[in-house]
């Protein structure tokens, strides 16, 4: 392999002058920049990223720069990027600080190594500046969740036990950069078999979102296993989670019982409310997960099982751990990969869709015309606080579409029933659809790259992902994309022609 070729001197200036444009370019046109060297310790923020600092938690500059990225940025991936020596040209980021659209850019010496990396923060709000990226890209992952969820629904109707996750990603409505953000961690979590961890308040969607994990996972075709650990005794979990033995007690079933880690075997054990999980259970739990077997009452043989895990709570897991009442080491092994479900108020933009499906799934369950509900019922409905929020959204459409009885909803009923409800103070109206960007803007950073490209790329990643998914087969992947042969062939050529120009 050749070296990099020495450049005439006036080609290596115009090379050292366009270098130093498009640096000053994105640091007077970005939203911030930062550097990070190839120990990934951030060296160097601009005075644009100083602003994020309040909201990370930093008041100083020195409290931040000179510590490693990882533990000043919450969900960055800068440490990819110095390991595969890849840029992410495009990327969703979400923390303390608000949703961002980044670029991250290794940087290399003279003889091709890796030494540092470079942050780029485009947007900002990137609802409003990438509002219609975010909806095609919802659109295409949909109708690939969908036809996953197709094909392990045909997959499992030969199993004799009817487990199986009832939703998949899709399921999980919204377009919001918050939305956005939390399936892109679910799909992720997917393609790996380390224990998730959902977190977020009660009604949050966190059991849906271990569905869809299933759904989109390697184990799509095997159980789903719930277990609800808040709603079962105390003097009954044992036997819940690792059966029982034939004759184990008086009364026990002379044929014994599975519990749930054998039904799961092969598939997905979701443990719903593991905060709640007593004290001397957490000990039989962690050493079940740590060696992979399980040993059901009144039994002296051990069961090799396997299941992924996927756990959520709506509990401060970390604060129990400092109170001494959730084992640390079951904590460690649990937190693998910790997804934060954000709550109904974190994604306000999401409410028109919402209420669409859930008004559509209220009528049909109980026979009525769905009710047409007005933009001020609306807008309404996006200023609630909603602590209980989706189950209780869904609480509040439900009697109101018992009340209007298939008529329109609007937002004088709702308020009363808000009022009537137990609701001591009805936020004022709060409007829920994001202003469209404005196409003549002047804003540098809004050519950096073309829109267009951007769709392109993300059309490409989802023709891949269905070719992976089908092993080459171009006829299931195009059925698979709602797309014709002839369309899905001309844009496979054209995603290998890409991938040549840039090998």
């Amino acid at each position: 392999m050749q070296g990099p070729q020495t450049l005439p001197t006036d080609a290596q200036s115009v090379l050292e002058l366009a270098a130093r444009s498009m640096f000053d370019l994105f640091a007077s046109a970005s939203e911030g920049m930062m550097l990070v060297d190839r120990n990934a310790r951030v060296v160097w923020i601009n005075e644009q990223y100083k602003r994020f600092l309040p909201a990370l938690g930093f008041e100083r500059e020195e409290d931040f720069v000179g510590h490693p990225v990882s533990g000043v940025v919450p969900n960055t991936q800068m440490h990819r990027v110095l390991e595969t020596g890849k840029p992410i040209l495009i990327d969703l980021l979400t923390n303390r600080a608000g949703t961002f659209v980044v670029s991250r850019i290794p940087l290399r010496d003279a003889q091709g190594q890796v030494i540092g990396a470079l942050g780029i923060v485009l947007f900002d709000q990137p609802e409003t500046n990438l509002q219609p990226l975010i909806a095609k890209f919802s659109l295409l992952q949909r109708d690939l969740d969908e036809a996953r969820k197709e094909l392990a629904a045909q997959r499992s109707q030969s199993r004799s036990v009817g487990r199986h996750s009832k939703y998949t990603l899709a399921s999980f409505i919204g377009s919001s950069a918050a939305a956005v953000e939390v399936k892109r961690q679910a799909r992720r979590a997917a393609q790996s078999t380390s224990p998730v961890l959902l977190l977020g308040e009660t009604g949050t969607g966190k059991e849906l979102l271990a569905h869809g994990i299933h759904a989109a996972s390697q184990r799509a075709s095997g159980p789903f296993v719930g277990v609800n650990i808040a709603a079962v005794p105390e003097t009954l979990l044992e036997a819940e989670f690792f059966g029982v033995a034939p004759g184990a007690y008086t009364g026990a079933d002379r044929k014994g019982r599975d519990g749930k880690f054998k039904l799961a075997d092969g598939g997905t054990l979701f443990l719903d409310e593991i905060g709640d999980m007593p004290a001397p259970l957490q000990a039989k739990l962690l050493r079940a997960l740590q060696e992979g077997e399980i040993e059901p009452l009144g039994s002296n043989r051990l069961i090799p099982f396997d299941a992924r895990i996927v756990a959520a709570t709506s509990r401060n897991l970390r604060q129990l751990v400092e109170e001494g009442k959730f084992r640390e080491d079951l904590y460690y092994r649990l937190n693998v990969l910790p997804i934060q479900v954000p709550p109904l108020r974190e994604r306000r933009s999401d409410m028109p869709a919402l209420v669409e499906v859930l008004v559509e799934d209220i009528a049909a369950r109980n026979g009525l015309q769905v009710p047409e509900v007005s933009a001020a019922a609306l807008d309404l409905l996006a200023a609630q606080s909603w602590r209980g929020n989706i189950r209780e959204l869904r609480n509040v459409l439900e009697q109101a579409a018992m009340a209007v009885e298939g008529g329109a909803l609007g937002a004088e009923q709702l308020e009363d029933l808000l009022r009537r409800s137990g609701l001591t103070a009805v936020a004022a109206p709060q409007p829920v659809h994001a202003p469209a960007a404005n196409p003549t803007s002047t804003d540098p950073a809004s050519h950096l790259r073309p829109l267009a490209e951007q769709v392109a790329e993300l059309e490409q990643q989802a023709i891949r992902a269905a070719m992976a998914h089908t092993q080459g087969n171009k006829a299931a992947a195009a059925r698979l994309l709602g797309m014709s042969r002839a369309t899905f062939y001309e844009r496979l050529a054209t995603a290998g022609s890409a991938e040549r120009r840039v090998g």
